[in-house]
């Protein structure tokens, strides 16, 4: 049958309409085709910002002279940075917050030396480990050691809530039903140490790594046992579809290991810690007589230089580097004054390495923070608080005065100060600081010894008349 009129203009017109619907609907397959930002990497450079989840602890994260610091901090700039991005550190309220916060998308990853176990693993993604540690029961020096498992059968024991140390003593608890011990999320594991440390904890368990750390500050902390089995350390990542963030991580990991920086990283941070010894003055007294006398003009001359007495500086020097021009520090500070590369640029310093460079950099340093100090503090305690800000910072020992302050002390008397740098290692504390988390007893310690060897040196070196007032500390003979 022939086609009617309105058929046969129908026909006419459909080559024509095709056109025109093609027209109009290229535009959505082109928007459709085109390849959006659909990867989370690609969103997170897009972003410009790598979040991090961590704690504020030695191994971890914190503030130090020179700004932030931490093999878990330098881990996560060297990713960021090799990604072209910022690193964003979070510090979580406590290491039980870390994996669900991680789970509910606050951050990217988390880095806070997190062990990996089965019981995590139902929970986050781990990257390929980059540290083996070993858990490890410590006690006090002196007191009863335990010496297995059962030993800490009716024992003051307590751990980190949360933590790998909890999932170790619950899987033991089926072989030693008797066993007990308190989890508690109020506290971390340095300050768990340190009120071992301070005999008010008899027992913790402790990652090998951290314990290393704090005994170069708690002498007295003490290794009973290892409770398990090496266990490797990575970072942990929420569990999704989309691997290209963990893929990411993965790579830069292992570029780090290939490559030998992860391998100088943990020799910067831990080299120190596995060398530590407790301090031996006998071996200081034979120094002074076999090695001081190299380097005595050149203490002499900064101290004329600074108004410093020469065997403060020598002391200081000793406690820095035990008078090695070519020492290096775990946090990467160096020569006989162990400076900083912000404080040797600070005063025209071009090898940290040469000894008298080092010496009179150093010496100049510590004359710098004495005249920064309040002029109403006075001897000793302004010694004392300006070798104190050398160690830790000035703005971390301002910190401790305000606390002290706070806490009904005197600012201006090192005695007061003293029992308030601690408390910087204290989220209760440091929270409430304008420059946060500090290993506060290390500049406790730093101090201490410094007056040490500085007071059995003006008894072996009376050569410079010395104010009896100033710098004064009666040590027992030796």
């Amino acid at each position: 049958m022939a086609n009617s009129a309105p058929q046969r203009l129908l026909a006419g017109w459909a080559p024509i309409l095709l056109i025109l619907l093609t027209l109009a609907i290229l535009p959505l397959f082109l928007v459709f085709d085109r390849s959006p930002l659909t990867t989370n990497l690609e969103l997170l450079k897009q972003n410009g910002k790598l979040r991090v989840l961590t704690l504020n602890g030695p191994t971890s994260y914190y503030e130090g002279v020179d700004g932030p610091t931490g093999l878990e901090y330098e881990l996560a700039k060297g990713f960021a940075n090799s990604l072209g991005v910022q690193l964003e550190m979070e510090v979580a309220e406590n290491f039980g917050a870390i994996l669900p916060r991680l789970k509910r998308g606050d951050a990217h990853l988390a880095a806070a030396g997190i062990t990996v176990t089965e019981e995590r693993k139902k929970i986050v993604r781990f990257t390929e480990p980059y540290q083996e540690i070993r858990q490890q029961v410590a006690y006090l020096r002196g007191t009863n050691r335990p010496k297995s498992v059962e030993d800490l059968i009716g024992r003051d024991l307590v751990v980190v809530a949360g933590s790998s140390f909890a999932e170790r003593l619950r899987e033991l608890k089926a072989q030693f039903p008797k066993l007990t011990w308190t989890e508690t999320n109020e506290k971390s594991v340095d300050e768990l140490l340190g009120e071992v440390w301070e005999g008010l904890l008899e027992l913790t368990i402790s990652d090998s790594n951290i314990l290393s750390v704090l005994r170069q500050y708690y002498p007295q902390l003490q290794v009973a046992f290892d409770i398990q089995t090496p266990e490797p350390l990575a970072w942990a990542l929420p569990i999704t579809e989309d691997d290209s963030i963990f893929n990411a991580a993965n790579a830069y990991l292992k570029d780090l290991e290939q490559s030998g920086e992860l391998k100088r990283l943990l020799e910067r941070y831990y080299g120190a810690a596995r060398k530590f010894n407790y301090v031996n003055l006998a071996r200081y007294r034979e120094r002074v007589s076999s090695v001081l006398p190299q380097f005595e003009k050149l203490f002499k001359r900064a101290a004329l230089l600074t108004d410093i007495d020469w065997r403060l500086i020598a002391a200081q020097a000793y406690q820095e580097s035990q008078w090695d021009p070519k020492a290096v520090s775990p946090t990467g500070v160096v020569g006989m004054m162990q400076l900083t590369s912000a404080t040797a640029e600070r005063f025209n310093v071009f090898d940290r390495s040469d000894t008298a460079e080092s010496i009179k950099a150093g010496a100049q340093y510590l004359r710098n923070l004495k005249d920064r100090l309040p002029e109403r503090i006075v001897e000793p305690d302004r010694t004392w608080m300006a070798l104190a800000a050398y160690n830790v910072g000035m703005g971390h020992l301002e910190d401790a005065r305000v606390l002290t302050q706070k806490n009904g002390g005197n600012p201006d008397i090192w005695i007061d100060v003293v029992q308030h740098l601690p408390l910087l290692s204290k989220p209760k504390w440091f929270k409430q600081t304008q420059f946060g988390y500090a290993r506060g007893h290390e500049p406790v310690a730093y101090v201490t010894r410094i007056r040490s060897f500085y007071d059995i040196l003006v008894k072996m070196r009376p050569d410079i008349p010395v104010n009896p007032d100033k710098f004064k500390l009666n040590v027992p003979a030796l």
